[in-house]
């Protein structure tokens, strides 16, 4: 990894550090709660905790809407080094988004997106039970803790320095509005691995979610223009019928000149 922290230029792979000094203590706090809480379900009394904490079917089957919005910050997965490796790239993805967002609009942007990813997880989770169609026993498991973190702050890095090239893996140069898509492909074979579609849909509402949450992104800006653009039709079919119910005929004028409206 080659750090900048601007992203003029190449960064390395997953985002390429922080800004000058040091990490900002509310992102090192998220990486304790998360390594600590993981840490929690390797031993017999404190394993209930993380599991009371981590998004389940408890949700609509006991009433546990805690859940929506704890399960971010509850690490998932096995005892393996890797979980210190997804740390870090929190760590990367995280510093940077928080510097560029100042910490209120990232902490929003991280509980809005979670919480939209868990509603449409939960839905399509429903949407199975209700059809009995296939799926895992272990509903949500590749959208939990670090995982789901992961999804919501690449989506914001490649949204606000999407020109920046990012050397994935210290080799392959790679724009940085490429990870949209490859995280959501990386989480579609996550799904082909677990049959865990509620998760594979929650991690992709979490991409969309924060896309659309950013301020200035191109897909909330588009989004804005279509939904004025069907407002602006729908005043003008009203228009249109109540000039038609009142035999009242209306005349477009395609000039400038201030001669008022010709009815």
């Amino acid at each position: 990894m080659q750090p900048s922290g601007r992203y003029r230029g190449a960064t390395g792979f997953g985002g390429g550090g922080w800004a000058p000094g040091k990490p900002s203590p509310d992102i090192i706090a998220l990486l304790a709660v998360v390594f600590a809480t993981w840490a929690l379900q390797f031993f017999a009394a404190t394993a209930p905790l993380a599991a009371w904490l981590r998004l389940t079917p408890a949700v609509w089957r006991s009433g546990y809407l805690w859940e929506l919005v704890t399960y971010p910050f509850v690490g998932f997965g096995p005892p393996s080094p890797w979980i210190l490796l997804e740390l870090l790239v929190v760590l990367w993805f995280g510093q940077d988004v928080r510097t560029r967002l100042g910490r209120r609009a990232f902490w929003t942007l991280v509980a809005a997106a979670a919480l939209a990813a868990a509603v449409v997880a939960v839905g399509v989770q429903l949407g199975l039970d209700a059809v009995g169609g296939a799926g895992t026993p272990f509903p949500f498991q590749i959208m939990q803790g670090q995982r789901v973190l992961l999804a919501i702050l690449v989506a914001a890095f490649a949204t606000l320095y999407g020109g920046a090239t990012i050397l994935l893996f210290f080799v392959l140069p790679m724009p940085a509005r490429w990870f949209l898509w490859l995280e959501i492909a990386l989480a579609f074979v996550a799904f082909l691995s677990s049959k865990d579609l509620a998760g594979f849909a929650g991690i992709c509402a979490a991409v969309g979610a924060t896309v659309l949450i950013l301020p200035g992104s191109s897909a909330r800006l588009r989004l804005r223009r279509r939904y004025l653009s069907w407002r602006a039709r729908r005043i003008e079919r009203r228009l249109a019928r109540l000039a038609k119910r009142r035999g009242m005929r209306v005349i477009r004028r395609d000039d400038d000149r201030g001669d008022g409206p010709v009815n």
